[in-house]
């Protein structure tokens, strides 16, 4: 019996790497045998005689074994079959495998080589792309692929559809490491089986033969995302870029690559960053973001993130068991997207229209439409009516979806034009943005793909800070409100009335759960006044008393009415008071408020139209009585024309005479 595989007391020395090394076997039954040794990682611009392999773990069952210097090793099945496939009968093959290379016992270590992975796989002369065994007609879906590579475009159509999207299902495309595997590599050679193809032909022939994915959306993201990476693996340099002693593969800035893949599968939640650290262009340890797996926890990592991405000006809530932050902090309106396009040629690629409704220092663009901007396949599709915003203190655009009384992040950090390519200098007028007046509550969900919604109750547990009592209230119509002002700002005025709407209904429902208000709990007096900021409190013009004339809510009318701070004939933008709305909807009780705060029973609206003019027309007995009562005036050349009830004015007509 051989003995158990050791790794050994010392640790690699800096700067180096494991190797395998595998023998080779003439029976294809027979045991497999390696070596392990140690490489130093030089810094020379060139790539090294080995090849690194790209594949998935898959359980952490490890029911098979090699032999390493004589001793076993429990490996998965899938890396067994994928070293099987790999194993030649007349020659040594040397290769880096992560889960053999690296000491996954020693969590120091395996931070340090976490690290280094990017320029592991840069500096290998090749990646190999392990899908798994062949099945389900694998073999037939490849060639066909690779047909429509090189006939492209003669082949645009293929009878094996079914098969080639099964083959795409493979978990390989699911998960977040091979992102990094693959844009690190040189040339990437894709394996299923003993059938294999090139990196770029096989995205090549996906881009030719323009699958369907109706019956699969999520799946056309993923794809698109990967191909991006093997693709462009022919073009990048065969020597290394490094900037103050850091290895990046400066693909594109965190937050960017963050926004393409973090609907990625991981194992360890943390490796959705640190999976992506290597490829970004900026550099994230300045804010403490390095694959540390000893000291740094999920909830964490995910905070330093948001933080980097946006602003350390915003608030952040994170959960130890959670891919879902509440992110809150100051931010204003920039647009509103108008059109959603694919860029031609480049499947990866999206074209994003907006209509701009602030633009400092650029106000001939409000209400215009800018040359659209263009963005990569993101993990959440980007929707016509999403918002553009700028969040305080951040250097670039969050896009977000306004949802019931939250917003949902779609993208943190939306890229900005090139400056030489526009005539607008985008970084420079988002920096001379000062006035941040919207309050903003963001849901950012990495569990929800691009056809679930998030505008359901499921984040109240996220969202609510108390427990019972009427704070719950005061905290929801504050967030009602704000998403509200947030609709109004984008210029969608009957989505805000219907937030505003709403959030004065939640404080007349909490106004009216105390019976008497000198019995109230402790604490009333001061959640009344909040309430009577949170309703009077000035923003864009809105006036909660139009909404709650026009809702019935006779408890908000008279709070609002009883400080004194709010006109109780105040107009709208369409010339109409609070009591003719009052009026027309029939709210008996509202319409005897406004009379008892000497409101103006004979306020005319634009066009010429009063209180008793809606009544009327209304049908309402009670608030013609009211109105009557209180001095309301028949003017007959109008009223006579517009009411559309004759039996309410010879009603009115005989109330008047007698």
């Amino acid at each position: 019996m051989s003995l158990p595989f050791s790794y050994g007391g010392g640790r690699l020395p800096g700067g180096s790497i494991r190797l395998l090394r595998i023998l080779a076997a003439t029976n294809e039954h027979s045991p497999i045998q390696c070596q392990v040794f140690d490489c130093a990682l030089a810094d020379s611009g060139s790539t090294r005689p080995y090849e690194a392999l790209s594949y998935v773990w898959g359980s952490e069952n490890k029911p098979r074994s090699i032999f390493i210097d004589g001793c076993d090793l429990p490996v998965g099945e899938n890396l067994y079959v994928a070293l099987s496939h790999l194993r030649d009968r007349s020659i040594e093959r040397t290769i880096w495998i992560d889960a053999i290379c690296i000491n996954q016992q020693d969590p120091k270590e395996k931070g340090h080589q976490v690290q280094s992975m990017a320029k592991i796989y840069a500096k290998a002369s090749r990646v190999i792309v392990w899908l798994g065994e062949a099945a389900a007609s694998s073999d037939q879906a490849l060639e066909e692929i690779r047909i429509a590579a090189a006939t492209n475009p003669a082949i645009s159509e293929t009878n094996h559809q079914q098969a080639i999207l099964t083959l795409l299902e493979r978990p390989w495309f699911q998960r977040i490491w091979v992102l990094q595997e693959v844009a690190a590599a040189r040339h990437v050679l894709i394996k299923c089986g003993p059938t294999e193809i090139d990196g770029y032909a096989f995205c090549s022939g996906l881009s030719a033969l323009k699958l369907s994915y109706e019956t699969c959306p999520n799946r056309e993201g993923l794809i698109r995302s990967v191909a991006y990476l093997i693709r462009d693996a022919v073009f990048r340099p065969r020597y290394e870029t490094s900037r103050s002693g850091r290895f990046s593969l400066d693909i594109r800035p965190l937050s960017e690559l963050v926004d393409m893949y973090h609907t990625r599968k991981a194992t360890d939640r943390r490796d959705k960053v640190y999976a992506l650290l290597g490829m970004s262009s900026d550099d994230p340890s300045a804010a403490k973001l390095s694959a540390d797996y000893e000291t740094s926890s999920w909830e964490k990592v995910f905070q330093k993130l948001i933080k980097f991405s946006i602003s350390d000006r915003m608030s952040v809530d994170t959960w130890p068991d959670k891919e879902v932050a509440v992110i809150k902090g100051k931010g204003c309106v920039l647009g509103v997207v108008s059109n959603v396009g694919r860029v031609i040629g480049r499947d990866d690629r999206q074209s994003v229209g907006i209509t701009w409704r602030n633009a400092p220092n650029h106000s001939h663009t409000k209400g215009e439409h800018s040359p659209p901007w263009t963005f990569q396949a993101s993990a959440k599709s980007i929707r016509i009516g999403d918002a553009v915003c700028l969040l305080q203190g951040a250097s670039r655009p969050t896009i977000v979806r306004p949802c019931h009384d939250y917003s949902a992040v779609i993208l943190i950090a939306a890229p900005l034009p090139d400056d030489r390519t526009t005539s607008i200098k985008w970084s420079e007028l988002l920096r001379s943005i000062e006035t941040f007046p919207n309050d903003f509550l963001l849901i950012w969900d990495w569990n929800v793909s691009e056809d679930k919604s998030q505008d359901g109750e499921g984040y109240q547990n996220f969202i609510t800070n108390s427990e019972m009592g009427l704070q719950v209230y005061l905290e929801k119509a504050t967030r009602l409100r704000d998403v509200g002002l947030l609709r109004h700002g984008m210029e969608r005025y009957e989505d805000a009335a219907k937030s505003l709407g709403e959030a004065v209904k939640v404080c007349d429902t909490a106004l009216r759960s105390v019976d008497n208000p000198e019995l109230a709990p402790p604490g009333y007096g001061p959640w009344r006044q909040a309430m009577v900021d949170l309703l009077i409190k000035d923003k864009e013009g809105w006036a909660p008393l139009y909404l709650a004339a026009w809702n019935g809510n006779e408890a908000i009318v008279k709070l609002l009415l009883d400080t004194d701070k709010v006109d109780p004939d105040c107009k709208d933008k369409d010339g109409r008071a609070p009591l003719s709305y009052a009026a027309e909807k029939g709210h008996a009780e509202v319409v005897s408020v406004l009379i008892g705060k000497n409101c103006n029973v004979n306020v005319t609206e634009r066009g010429g139209a009063t209180p008793l003019a809606r009544a009327i027309d209304s049908g309402s007995k009670v608030v013609l009585e009211t109105l009557l009562k209180n001095g309301a005036k028949l003017n007959y050349m109008y009223q006579v024309s517009y009411v559309s009830d004759p039996d309410a004015i010879r009603a009115i007509l005989y109330r008047m005479d007698n």
